[in-house]
């Protein structure tokens, strides 16, 4: 008996249990990013976050969805709602990604004032 692969599509992802979900991907598209500056402030429902959006309760949903299976955020039941947490944690990547290229602005611009200083000591 051969065991089938699990394929998730989700967006342009894929998901399988043996492969981490990308985290840029997940942030790519404005209104997941938005979201998540939402649940930084407080964990909120799905309704209370379709609330901020111009789109409808199930499109939002698919974005939450994203998220979640990127492990960005935790879903709770609280009877019929579902209340949404956001996971800084899994940001790592993105904060460890940033953090290279702030490296290269730091150098660049410090080697722009020296220059500049030589050029004001003239």
């Amino acid at each position: 008996m051969t065991r089938k692969r699990l394929l998730t599509y989700i967006g342009n992802m894929v998901v399988t249990p043996d492969r981490e979900p990308d985290i840029f991907g997940a942030i790519s598209h404005p209104a997941r990013r938005r979201m998540l500056d939402l649940l930084v402030e407080a964990d909120r429902s799905v309704n209370t976050l379709a609330g901020q959006f111009q789109m409808s309760r199930p499109a939002v949903s698919q974005h939450l969805r994203i998220l979640l299976d990127a492990g960005l955020v935790t879903e709770q039941r609280h009877g019929r709602e579902r209340r949404y947490r956001l996971v800084p944690a899994r940001l790592g990547p993105v904060r460890d990604w940033i953090a290279h290229y702030e490296q290269f602005w730091d150098d660049h611009l410090q080697r722009l004032q020296m220059q500049l200083s030589k050029r004001s000591n003239e």
